[in-house]
C-alpha cells in the first residue's frame, strides 16, 4: 500500500504592519478632515469677506473719529458722527442718481418717436436706407414696447430681493465697522494682551500703518472727487448738458471709487446723454472729460497723493488685477489701500543699503559698448 506524503501546508499571506494600517487610516482621515474645512471655508466665504471690507471701512473712518476724539467728543458719538456723515452722503448720490435716471427715461420715452424719424432720415439721406426704425414705430404706436416696459418692471421687482440681501450684507459690514472704529482702542489692548511686548510694538506699528494708508487712500480719493465734481459740473452747465449736476457727481464718485476702469465707466453716461440731447453736446462733453482726466493724472493725482498715500503706478495696477481676480469686484477696490500698507511696510522693514556709483556708472558702459 503506497505511503503519502503529508503537503505543505500553504503560508499565510504576510499581513501588513501596524503602522502601515494606522499611517492609511491617518491619511484618509486627513482627506476626509480638509474636505470638511474646505466646505465650511466656502460656506463662511462671504463672512470673511464682510469683515475684510468691515476692517479697511475702520481703518478709514478711525482718522476721523480721531480727530474728533481730539476735540473732547466721546468716541462713541464721533463714531456716530461720521457713519452719520457718509450714510448722507451716500443717500444724496443715489437720490441724484435716481432722479437722474427718472429724468433722462421720461425724457427718452417723449421724444423716442422723434428720435427714430431723424435716424430714419439721416439713413435715407445717407446711405439710401428706408424706413429703417418702421417696425420699432409700429410696436411703439401700438403698445408692445409699453408691455416689454412692463415686463422690464416686473424683472426690477423680482431684482428687489437680490437688493434686499444687499442692503443686509450693508447693514452687517456697516455694524461691524462701526464697532471696530468704536471699541478700536479696546480692540488694541485686547490683542496686544495676548503677544510679548516685543511682538506688540510691531502690530501696533502695522496697525498704525494700515489706519494712515487707507486713511490717507479715501482722503485723497474724496478730494479728487469733489474736484472734478465741481470741475465737471461747471463746464456742463456751460455747454448746456441736462442733468448737469447729477452728471457731474457721478462722474466724480465714479472716476474714484472704482479702479482702473473707474473713468470709462464715468465718463459713458454723460457722453451718452449729450449725444442723445445733441451730437454736438455728445462731442464737447467727451473733449472736457478727455482733457480734465490729463490734468488730473500729470497735475492734480502726484500733488495729492503724494501727501496722503505713495504708490508706484505699476503696484497699484498688478494689486487691482490681483485683487478682482482673489475676491471679485471687493477685492478690487480694497487692493490700492492694501498694496500701499504693504508697500510701507516692506520699505520700514527692508534693509538699505548705499548704492555704488562706480557699479552704476561700470554698467552704462558696458550697455554702451555692447
Amino acid at each position: 500500500m503506497p505511503v503519502t506524503e503529508p503537503q505543505p501546508t500553504p503560508e499565510a499571506p504576510p499581513t501588513p504592519p501596524p503602522w502601515v494600517v494606522r499611517a492609511i487610516l491617518l491619511f484618509l482621515g486627513g482627506l476626509a478632515a480638509l474636505w470638511y474645512l474646505q466646505g465650511v471655508l466656502e460656506s463662511l466665504r462671504s463672512l470673511f469677506i464682510i469683515l475684510l471690507v468691515a476692517l479697511f471701512l475702520s481703518f478709514a473712518m478711525e482718522p476721523a473719529v480721531n480727530a474728533l476724539e481730539r476735540w473732547n467728543i466721546r468716541r462713541g458719538l464721533g463714531t456716530a458722527l461720521v457713519f452719520l456723515g457718509v450714510l448722507v452722503g451716500l443717500g444724496g448720490f443715489g437720490f441724484a442718481m435716481g432722479s437722474l435716471l427718472s429724468e433722462q427715461v421720461t425724457e427718452l420715452s417723449d421724444n423716442l418717436p422723434g428720435y427714430l424719424e431723424s435716424i430714419d432720415d439721416f439713413l435715407e439721406d445717407n446711405f439710401g436706407v428706408e424706413n429703417a426704425t418702421a417696425d420699432l414705430r409700429q410696436d411703439w404706436d401700438s403698445g408692445a414696447v409699453a408691455e416689454r416696459l412692463t415686463g422690464f418692471a416686473d424683472d426690477l421687482a423680482k431684482f428687489g430681493t437680490t437688493a434686499v440681501n444687499v442692503l443686509f450684507q450693508v447693514f452687517t459690514i456697516g455694524l461691524f465697522a462701526f464697532y471696530l472704529v468704536a471699541e478700536g482702542p479696546k480692540l488694541r489692548r485686547t490683542v496686544c494682551s495676548l503677544l510679548p511686548e516685543e511682538r506688540q510694538r510691531h502690530v501696533l506699528e502695522v496697525w498704525d500703518l494700515a489706519i494712515a494708508k487707507t486713511g490717507g487712500y479715501i482722503l485723497s480719493r474724496g478730494v479728487l472727487a469733489v474736484i472734478a465734481a465741481v470741475v465737471h459740473w461747471t463746464a456742463f452747465e456751460i455747454i448746456g448738458l441736462p442733468s448737469g449736476f447729477a452728471l457731474a457727481i457721478w462722474v466724480g464718485v465714479v472716476s474714484q471709487v472704482v479702479p482702473v476702469v473707474g473713468t470709462y465707466l464715468a465718463g459713458a453716461l454723460p457722453v451718452l446723454i449729450g449725444l442723445i440731447d445733441e451730437p454736438v453736446t455728445g462731442l464737447w462733453v467727451l473733449i472736457i472729460i478727455a482733457v480734465y482726466q490729463q490734468v488730473e493724472n500729470y497735475v492734480l493725482a502726484p500733488r495729492i497723493t503724494a501727501q496722503t498715500m505713495a504708490i508706484h503706478a505699476a503696484l497699484a495696477f498688478g494689486a487691482v488685477i490681483a485683487g478682482a481676480a482673489l475676491l471679485g469686484v471687493v477685492g478690487a477696490m480694497l487692493a490700492l489701500p492694501a498694496a500701499a500698507t504693504l508697500q510701507a511696510i516692506v520699505s520700514a522693514a527692508a534693509e538699505r543699503h548705499e548704492v555704488s556709483e562706480d557699479l552704476l556708472l561700470a554698467s552704462r558702459q558696458r550697455r554702451k559698448l555692447e
